[in-house]
């Protein structure tokens, strides 16, 4: 958009969001780690407990949990650095946002949401499909790890087991 001509006319330029270290009492970098290890025992169930029927039950938890803190956390960012779409709309723009702590988690509850729902889903579609859970396991570490790979991966075994 060009230089800004703020500095010249008397105003300062927008500050970024600024950096929240805590989400209503919580220190963002504890909520981290309670998150990342919400996550761990629904993996651990779809690594090594497939087919057990609570391993679907139990593996919607963390997703709700999840979409709830997702959703906390963004009012809470919004309601505090407000909305501002131009700084989304460009890589630099974004990692200036993603310099919030509180964004920065809400972006960490994303990935693990989506990619645990990958994971689900890689399941189920195993098992409809006859795939096997030695064949499914690797795949379902690199969602983990890797998300959008472990599900190519996926996709690749599939379509070769049909």
């Amino acid at each position: 958009a060009g230089p800004s001509c703020a500095g010249i006319m008397g105003n300062k330029p927008p500050s970024p969001p600024p950096t929240v270290d805590d989400v209503m009492g919580y220190q963002a970098a504890d909520l981290f780690v309670l998150f990342s290890n919400v996550a761990l025992p629904a993996w651990l169930l779809l690594f090594f407990l497939p087919n057990w029927p609570m391993t679907r039950v139990l593996t919607s938890i963390p997703l709700v949990i999840f979409a709830a803190a997702y959703t906390v956390l963004m009012a809470f960012f919004l309601s505090k650095a407000g909305v501002d779409v131009d700084a989304l709309s460009t890589l630099s723009g974004l990692s200036r946002a993603f310099q919030n702590d509180v964004l920065l988690l809400a972006g960490w509850v994303h990935y693990l949401a989506f990619d645990l729902f990958v994971g689900r889903w890689m399941v189920e579609d195993a098992r409809s499909h006859q795939v096997p859970q030695l064949v499914t396991m690797p795949c379902l570490f690199l969602t983990l790890m890797v998300g959008p790979v472990g599900w190519l991966l996926y996709r690749v075994v599939r379509f070769m087991s049909v």
